[in-house]
């Protein structure tokens, strides 16, 4: 299984192995990673599973549709490398992606 690395805001990193066809964010809500919240359960209506994609990786991900870009625009601190872990899948191909998890408790 690909491992996703979670860097959440207070600096806390966390390596968890997340099955291929899952989200991004189910491999955080199945293992308690905070600051993901997914209010929706992943329906790309909320926003609440933003995070930032690591420079390194922002490439190797499928790009953005137009539902998810509209929506990142209600998201907290929006910047270039801003995604919603819902929307993105998991494969072997993103094995050590790493993730910083934005402030989504507002």
């Amino acid at each position: 299984m690909p491992k996703i690395i979670y860097l959440t805001p207070d600096g806390t990193r966390h390596e968890v192995e997340v099955e291929n066809g899952y989200s991004v964010m189910e491999g955080a809500i199945d293992n308690n990673i905070d600051g993901i919240v997914a209010e929706c359960g992943g329906a790309c209506a909320c926003a609440t599973c933003h995070s930032y994609i690591d420079d390194a990786w922002t490439d190797k991900l499928t790009a953005m549709d137009d539902m998810e870009d509209s929506m990142l625009d209600a998201a907290f601190e929006r910047k270039s490398n801003s995604r919603l872990t819902c929307q993105i899948e998991v494969s072997d191909a993103l094995d050590g992606l790493v993730v910083h998890v934005a402030e989504n408790d507002y």
